[in-house]
């Protein structure tokens, strides 16, 4: 078992199981951030916790007044998550950082606080200002496209836009017993038309998803037809032009849409050089997920993400994410190779 996969499983183990369950600002978290502290410590790296109680483990560089390059991620999970949703980023970027040594420029190992219930460790760190003047995060892709491409990596070249709503359909509450079928106005059933339209929206939209997750049904008795159903709408797409193209066709408030982040920069050319010389097949995603590197690319830093292939079908947020040791290490091979051009 190799150092990464060591440090990954000791990490897993905390709070106990089924998953992983690390939420950000628990204790839980706390001791995740004090066990990679400590192997920080060990390979020489000099670590800050600031006051929102991110950790970033630095390698002074060999000129320390130029900008720092960092990598890293989070350590917080959801409930019952899985084993490399965050950590995956963290313990690569030091393993790149134990590997390379001292360069030119400062290495930073970052973790992140709770990054799963809104980054807000790295927005609060961009409110705080220190930053540097690259951010390359590694993370497991939680989704199945790598392997349906034959792929273990990808460059993720934006974070998707999203917006999020309500609808409510009206029908007309009655007897379910003693009102015919072709007397009824109900509401469940024209609810349900609707999902059916909304997805179809969706998948006419190249790289656009629509979901709907929640809905509620009054009166919600068994046996009333439902006279009223409310239900929820997240709608996202890789790039402003499809995401405005689906809030219309979708009929959802524009003005509470999230914009699509672009990533790139010099990181994503460090990766692409990387995947040139490896003679790995070039496969550039979107991320359907928010990240700490979409923190840190609308705040001016250049910034990308190395996904690398998930396995069971690409499930995440779940004891079943998993992805092969022979991804993760050539994920980490490539992530230090990028890092080493960066920081040289």
């Amino acid at each position: 078992m190799s150092r990464v996969e060591e440090r990954l499983d000791a990490i897993y183990a905390i709070g106990g199981g089924p998953g992983a369950n690390r939420v950000g600002y628990t204790a839980e978290e706390d001791e995740a951030h004090s066990l990679v502290a400590g192997w920080m410590r060990e390979v020489g790296l000099e670590v800050e916790v600031d006051s929102d109680g991110n950790l970033i483990g630095r390698l002074v560089g060999e000129e320390p007044e130029l900008p720092e390059v960092w990598s890293g991620s989070h350590l917080d999970s959801v409930p019952q998550g899985g084993r490399f949703d965050g950590p995956l980023g963290v313990v690569g970027a030091l393993e790149a950082a134990e590997r390379l040594g001292r360069r030119r420029r400062t290495l930073g190992v970052v973790a992140f606080r709770e990054e799963e219930r809104g980054c807000v460790g790295s927005q609060a760190r961009v409110r705080g200002g220190g930053l540097p003047s690259a951010w390359i995060e590694l993370h497991h892709e939680q989704g199945p496209r790598l392997a349906l491409l034959g792929a273990p990596l990808a460059v993720v070249t934006s974070i998707v836009g999203y917006v999020r709503g309500e609808r409510v359909v009206d029908g007309r509450a009655g007897h379910a017993g003693t009102t015919p079928m072709d007397a009824r106005d109900d509401a469940l059933v024209s609810a349900a038309e609707e999902v059916i339209r909304i997805r179809d929206i969706a998948r006419s939209i190249d790289g656009a998803v629509a979901t709907v997750g929640s809905l509620t049904v009054e009166p919600g008795g068994i046996n009333v037809i439902p006279g009223r159903v409310r239900f929820t709408i997240d709608a996202r797409a890789p790039d402003a032009e499809r995401l405005e193209r689906l809030i219309r066709e979708l009929g959802l408030d524009g003005s509470r849409a999230v914009a699509p982040t672009p990533l790139g920069g010099a990181t994503a050319d460090a990766l692409r050089a990387v995947f040139e010389v490896r003679g790995l097949p070039l496969v550039e995603l979107a991320s359907g997920a928010g990240h700490d590197a979409g923190v840190m690319g609308r705040a001016g830093v250049p910034s990308t993400m190395l996904f690398v292939r998930a396995q069971n079908g690409g499930v995440s947020h779940s004891p079943d994410e998993h992805t092969t040791p022979e991804d993760v290490a050539l994920a980490v091979d490539v992530l230090t190779d990028a890092l080493d051009r960066l920081a040289s």
